[in-house]
């Protein structure tokens, strides 16, 4: 059994808002459509904000024995992958408010190689992505009785789609000097999922440097593109009109979007800033911004013109010493993890972009993140505070939980 441990004094803190720290929004002068701001005009926008608070409020450890790589929010559980290729579940109720009640519902080990790369969920079923380039289909059942528990459904690509691509010589793909496969496999590490807002096309793309497109209602592999990017994809991103966006090793974000119905993605913008690869990206809520984290340690906010379309970058948010490893957007908030142990919290006024808060407790890198909004407030009209529940794991194998509270502007 895992243990729980409450860190309310150790981890309680303010916000640091010092209009000299480097985790306050910064450009490059170097790089056009980028503004640029003073230090006077920091301090106007610091000077008018609310204090944020956080603290953490609980730690899981030993739960996992590898590092955690993935987390994804469902129902009443947060779901963890690991290196170990494990997935476990944790009821949230216990992990946010009661200390001392059982949280641990259940766990599944999986028959893979490698780490769980990534999880998404649509309604009773779990996708995830593996280090062994397999895709796993799992469903959640328990619901009545309480007993939760996972249930393989399917590998993906399936036998069927494998054996029907494998009989037409047209679906063969050059893989290696001497070898082929079909279309429909991943060759190498599937990094990142996204399902589209009905549920019915899950998106994955692979360090083979694809983009695949599957049917959730039959598994079928429906398109893939080939040599999407020159190095390795890390991550991904998909916006309700279907525009899809992909992050690289090669430094560079794609986007991809059908021209009508039927017909096959194509590229239709390449955004470069970034100096070295990008691991990690981000809609924001209205989906007018997207943010890109990367090796070179900033995050980079770009901005879609509402008149043609054009996404350009508005806004560079530094202040972590390491990589950037995983981001996570609620409402007008940016939450990303680093490769220096921090978590940091971003607001963004207008194109100005300050950090709220610097959250420190992880013992090794913050692999992965992820954030809900804190209901007992919003039950409370009388309270202006706005509250969040942040959830990291990472190269420590502990899972923490955070809770942030920002007063109303």
């Amino acid at each position: 059994m895992s243990h729980l441990t409450s860190n309310n004094s150790q981890n309680d803190s303010r916000a640091y808002l010092n209009h000299h720290d480097s985790s306050i929004f910064s450009t490059e002068k170097s790089l056009p459509m980028i503004d640029t701001f003073t230090s006077e005009s920091h301090h106007t926008v610091l000077h008018h904000l609310p204090i944020a608070c956080h603290h953490c409020i609980a730690t899981i450890g030993q739960g996992h024995n590898s590092y955690i790589s993935s987390m994804v929010i469902g129902g009443q559980f947060l779901y963890t992958g690991s290196s170990d290729k494990e997935i476990q579940l944790w009821n949230r109720n216990g992990l946010s408010s009661h200390m001392d009640q059982e949280y641990l519902a259940d766990n599944m080990v999986i028959k893979g190689n490698g780490a769980v790369k990534s999880m998404v969920i649509s309604g009773d079923k779990l996708f995830s992505a593996h280090q062994d380039h397999k895709i796993r289909v799992w469903k959640i059942s328990g619901h009545e009785t309480q007993q939760y528990k996972l249930t393989h459904l399917a590998t993906l690509p399936t036998l069927g789609d494998r054996a029907l691509k494998l009989l037409t010589p047209k679906n063969h793909v050059q893989v290696r000097r001497h070898k082929k496969s079909t279309w429909v496999h991943h060759l190498d590490t599937v990094s990142a999922l996204a399902l589209s807002n009905d549920g019915l096309l899950l998106y994955s793309v692979s360090w083979d440097r694809t983009l695949k497109i599957w049917r959730t209602s039959d598994f079928k592999c429906l398109e893939s593109i080939a040599n999407a990017h020159d190095d390795a994809i890390n991550a991904l991103a998909l916006s309700s009109n279907g525009d899809v966006y992909t992050g690289s090793a090669d430094k560079t974000i794609k986007v991809w979007r059908k021209a009508s119905e039927g017909e096959n993605h194509t590229l239709v913008a390449i955004l470069e800033k970034h100096k070295s690869g990008v691991n990690a990206l981000a809609l924001s809520i209205d989906e007018n911004m997207l943010y890109s984290g990367s090796s070179d340690r900033s995050i980079m906010a770009w901005e879609k013109n509402i008149d043609d379309g054009n996404t350009v970058a508005v806004a560079a948010l530094r202040g972590h010493t390491k990589s950037i490893l995983c981001l996570a957007v609620i409402s007008d908030l940016v939450c990303s993890g680093s490769a220096d142990e921090s978590i940091r919290i971003w607001r963004g006024i207008g194109r100005f972009y300050i950090c709220l808060a610097v959250m420190e407790g992880h013992r090794g890198p913050v692999k992965c993140l992820t954030m809900e909004r804190d209901h007992e407030y919003d039950d409370d009209p009388s309270d202006h505070t706005s509250s969040y529940f942040i959830y990291s794991g990472g190269l420590d194998r502990d899972i923490k939980v955070w809770r942030i509270s920002i007063p109303s502007t």
